[in-house]
């Protein structure tokens, strides 16, 4: 293949090169994808309901349910599909589709989390300030300011990726397009171009991962001079399932991306790919619902009143 232009379809990495485990692993992803639209639907529904729950720290959460929706729909339905009919094939706009949309999630979830270590920085640092500092319009440019950031940096990486000459065939190291497996079918010598979007991705990224540090670092030491035990609890409860969620988001995607060559293997790559683009928006839910009465409680109403 000369260029990209010549390319119709791409060919997806496969999870088994037998029927049967194909079907298994349709089952398997089947379940988690269930899981995670049924975990996050529940979130979103139950906090756009209660008026209980119309706080930032849920207007947040709310919008990382709908990031992890649409991470999970990215990828998982069109491998299930091919799974099913025991078939490799994605189109080009499909492909194109995944490369833009799952960056896209990725990239402002990990915004989002961002705001929502600040979030919680100022209801346990400045608890004052609280209602001045997060008020409707703040949260709200906040959370859009997420989803721009997160679109113009999927925008920017996917047009870059296109406009390279693909040489090298069709076959994608990975069970979804994603822009590293795409650029190794590049062939042009563009290392400038390249470097220079990840170089601006990274140190945008990194920011963002010193912010999350810095921010719990304080909030660290403000929990430690509350002076009641069922204070220090109550604080740590409410920061815990944040902070568990952002290690999860953190290890799997620094692992995917910077593990050394040298322990690279398709089969592991595969097992990495689901770690940090499947399993947390899967359990993202079950964490941040796990020691949180609040949600738990109304969560529990919305059911009971689905079915009287």
């Amino acid at each position: 293949m000369s260029n990209s232009s010549s390319i119709t379809q791409f060919l997806l990495l496969p999870f088994a090169d037998t029927q049967e485990l194909q079907l298994l692993h349709f089952w398997l992803f089947l379940g988690i994808y269930l899981a995670a639209l049924l975990g996050n639907g529940l979130i979103i529904t139950t906090i756009a309901c209660d008026q209980h729950l119309h706080t930032p720290m849920y207007f947040f959460l709310l919008n990382l349910s709908l990031l992890d929706l649409g991470c999970i729909s990215t990828t998982l339905p069109k491998s299930m599909g091919n799974s099913l009919w025991n078939t490799r094939a994605i189109s080009f706009l499909g492909c194109a589709a995944q490369l833009f949309m799952f960056p896209f999630f990725i990239s402002a979830e990990y915004y989002l989390l961002t705001i929502m270590s600040y979030d919680r920085f100022v209801a346990i640092c400045k608890p004052l300030h609280y209602g001045t500092l997060l008020g409707s319009r703040a949260c709200v440019h906040m959370a859009a300011a997420a989803w721009a950031t997160g679109f113009l940096n999927a925008l920017l990486h996917t047009a870059n990726t296109f406009s390279l000459p693909l040489c090298k065939g069709n076959a994608v190291g990975q069970f979804f397009c994603e822009i590293p497996q795409i650029l190794k079918l590049s062939c042009s010598n563009s290392y400038l171009r390249k470097l220079g979007l990840t170089v601006v991705s990274a140190c945008l990224a990194f920011m963002c991962f010193i912010f999350i540090v810095v921010s719990y670092v304080q909030i660290f030491r403000a929990v430690l001079r509350i002076p009641s035990e069922q204070g220090r609890h109550k604080a740590f409860s409410t920061c815990l399932p944040h902070l568990a969620v952002v290690s999860l988001f953190i290890s799997t995607g620094s692992f995917a991306y910077l593990k050394p060559p040298s322990i690279s293997s398709p089969s592991l790559d595969l097992v990495v790919s689901v770690l940090y683009s499947v399993v947390p928006p899967a359990v993202n839910p079950l964490i941040y619902s796990m020691r949180n009465q609040e949600l738990q409680d109304s969560v529990w109403k919305l059911i009971t009143a689905l079915f009287q």
